[in-house]
């Protein structure tokens, strides 16, 4: 069986390698051909022949491209990746293309990458290292606050939300939460409220929570005004959870206090590569990088090796799952043939995942 990889980087090759999946897929046999191009409309064609694909975060899995893939011959899709807002899993569905995800994968990576964000902003560690570089040792502009006793608010408890709620409540901050689907796992470190409530009592807001159409910009000029004055706004989750003019009026205005990214909502075109020695056109993204009390990174919150390994290992057993016909408890989508022995709906989970992550 042949996996083809798109959006493949070095650390991809090192944890997603064939005897890992050799093992992992009980001695059956895969041969993966790696891709550094994303996933689209101009680079289909280079999985024609494959079983399956394996893509993430910012490859293109719309309608067009299933259908591409579809007549190419690809039967099944993995995505390395928690969210799937970029994959159309009707028309996967209506084509009978397998379709998983790897839900889980060490959540304390992000959550520890989300409180890293928020001691940097606050104490301005980034701005210290390079006064210190250059001679100057003035403390000056560099006034942070004591986050004991502080309110922090999370949106989405899941595990990656309830993660980072576990060590902000170690430094002693009150947490409160916003979330349709309640967690008990969150409830031992703080309470649940109205995003309204959450907005106006938090000193830090910290997104946790999937892109739908239901939180797509839910970050946005009304929510924004609606947040504590001086509050400071941190995104480790999907871009598209924040209306990217409105932060930046907020900014000007003073109304925000800071803004931590990992994420951007037009990070496809960027992130996970070199564009240093290229002019970047995204007037938004480079304004946000002209605040002093803004941090922009390159969606690196996962990037541990705990996280490559489960993310590795949970792709590979998608697809020993899909190859060896048994059923997938990651399926997003289940194929034609799967769906007709089981009586399980093509969407397994399309229905049943909770607006969190």
């Amino acid at each position: 069986m042949e996996l083809a990889v798109f959006s493949a980087k070095p650390y991809d090759k090192t944890f997603l390698h064939t005897e890992r999946a050799a093992e992992i897929n009980e001695g059956a046999g895969i041969r993966i051909v790696y891709h550094e191009f994303s996933l689209s409309l101009e680079t289909v064609s280079l999985a024609y022949g494959a079983a399956a694909v394996c893509v993430f975060v910012n490859d293109d899995v719309s309608a067009p491209v299933l259908e591409a893939l579809h007549a190419g011959g690809v039967r099944a899709v993995l995505l390395r990746c928690a969210g799937f807002n970029h994959v159309d899993l009707v028309v996967a569905a209506r084509l009978g293309i397998f379709v998983a995800n790897v839900p889980a994968y060490s959540p304390e990576a992000v959550a520890e990458f989300a409180v890293a964000l928020v001691q940097t902003l606050n104490r301005n560690t980034h701005r210290a290292y390079n006064r210190v570089r250059e001679g100057n040792f003035s403390l000056n502009g560099l006034l942070g606050r004591t986050l004991y006793g502080k309110t922090v608010g999370v949106v989405g408890t899941g595990r990656i939300g309830v993660a980072f709620a576990r060590v902000m409540h170690g430094f002693g901050c009150r947490l409160l939460a916003y979330d349709p689907y309640p967690n008990d796992d969150f409830r031992r470190y703080g309470d649940y409220t109205e995003l309204e409530t959450l907005l106006a009592e938090s000193d830090v807001v910290s997104l946790h929570c999937p892109l739908t159409e239901s939180t797509r910009h839910i970050i946005n000029e009304d929510t924004l005004g609606r947040m504590k004055k001086g509050a400071m706004l941190v995104n480790t989750s999907r871009g598209g959870l924040i209306r990217t003019r409105a932060v930046i009026a907020a900014l000007k205005s003073k109304h925000l206090g800071g803004l931590a990214l990992d994420v951007y909502e037009g990070e496809s075109a960027f992130f996970y590569n070199d564009h240093s020695g290229t002019i970047i056109e995204d007037d938004e993204l480079m304004r946000l990088t002209t605040f002093h009390n803004v941090l922009v990174c390159g969606h690196q919150a996962f990037f541990t090796e705990e996280a490559l390994s489960e993310i590795a290992d949970s792709t590979i057993r998608n697809l020993s799952d899909f190859a060896q016909n048994r059923p997938c408890k990651f399926a997003l989508v289940q194929s034609l043939e799967d769906s007709d022995k089981s009586d399980a709906p093509p969407l397994a989970r399309r229905d049943s995942i909770p607006v969190r992550i």
